[in-house]
Parts: structure tokens; sequence; C-alpha cells
């Protein structure tokens, strides 16, 4: 977990996924603790995200530009636009183990979608 700035929460994404400050309040903030730590996944990588052109990259955006920090090159691949439906309906599908918005489980469950396509458009590639 990373406190916001502020450790400050909007009142409907608290309904969604059940975090809230109190849960935060002595969890390690984004700059200095955490951004080292995961820019190497970022940076210059394919990074994959079920719903990230409304979510997930502009938090991360937003969240570099509070810390005046750039947002670094990288590819965005989004399972919602690769499979065109919800992450819900897709992991009843293909029965991944999936705690709903609960972003580990929900990332976990994605993680499983893009290797899903990854495979699929390999295999595409060898049998032309």
């Amino acid at each position: 977990m990373v406190q916001p700035p502020n450790n400050y929460y909007w009142p409907r994404f608290t309904d969604i996924h059940g975090i809230s400050a109190k849960d935060t309040v002595n969890v390690p903030i984004f700059l200095p603790q955490i951004w080292h730590q995961i820019a190497p996944y970022i940076q210059n990588q394919n990074v994959g995200a079920h719903n990230g052109f409304r979510f997930d990259f502009p938090v991360l955006s937003k969240t570099l530009e509070y810390y005046g920090l750039q947002t670094p090159d990288y590819n965005k691949f989004y399972t919602y636009k690769i499979y065109n439906t919800n992450l819900a309906n897709l992991c009843k599908r293909f029965e991944i183990e999936l705690n709903h918005h609960d972003a580990l489980s929900d990332a976990r469950a994605c993680g499983e979608l893009f290797k899903m396509y990854l495979n699929k458009e390999e295999n595409k590639l060898w049998t032309k």
C-alpha cells in the first residue's frame, strides 16, 4: 500500500475498494519511498492495466506530476480494450481467481489476461 498525497481519498473510491485514510496513515509515501522500487517495472516496459486509460495510467501521471517527476516512456496495454468487457466477466469466463476491486487481485487477474493475449498473438506469428 502507498499513502496518497495528504492521505486523501475521494469517498467514491473508498466505496469501490474499501481503502480509506485510516488504512494508509502509517504506510510509505510515493516519493521518496516507493517510486524508485517500481520505476524499473515501468520505465521502457510494457505495462498492462484493465481500465488503464480511464484510471491507472492517468493516476500514475498525475502522481508523478504532483511530485515534480516526468512520466517515463512506457507502452500501455488495456485488457478492457483487448477483450471489450469488464474484468469480473473475463475472470469468470476464463476461470481466473478474482477478489474484485482488491488491487493485488485485480492486478494479478489483469496480468493473467494480458499473458493470455500475448500467447495468442505469439501463436499467430508462428502459424503464419
